[in-house]
């Protein structure tokens, strides 16, 4: 359903694809950024980006849920952290790697911005994800 691809003439990537197909005919869900509130609309972990990556796949894994996926039927992720610190986004990609999001793995672009949406927000996650034949929606 999913062909994953890494092209042997460029670098490989430690983690990541550089491609991913699906087949017409297969339903994508394209999911709205991923954010660290938690139900009441809190920012969780503020000043910590760990934290705010560990919320945010768990909102991630909540918005799969709710079209019938799931982590690993993800296929392309953006992953956004409020840092110009390769460490800080380093930290957070492992975040992403521990998550089994990058199981596929998956393409993912890992992208350090000066700010997000929400005060005191320094992660966010956009994700397509295919949603498997048969699955509630």
């Amino acid at each position: 359903m999913i062909q994953r691809v890494t092209v042997p003439s460029l670098f490989p990537p430690p983690t990541y694809s550089h491609a991913s197909v699906v087949e017409a005919g297969t339903k994508l869900a394209f999911l709205a950024g991923a954010v660290p509130l938690d139900a009441r609309g809190e920012v969780v972990g503020p000043g910590n980006p760990v934290r705010q990556a560990e919320q945010v796949i768990a909102n991630l894994r909540e918005q799969l849920r709710a079209v019938g996926s799931d982590l690993p039927h993800v296929v392309a992720t953006d992953v956004y952290v409020v840092s110009g610190e390769p460490a800080v986004l380093s930290t957070v990609w492992e975040v992403v790697e521990a998550s089994g999001l990058s199981a596929g793995p998956h393409s993912s672009t890992l992208i350090g911005v000066a700010c997000l949406g929400y005060t005191g927000q320094l992660v966010e996650i956009t994700a397509t994800a295919v949603v498997p034949d048969g699955a509630p929606t």
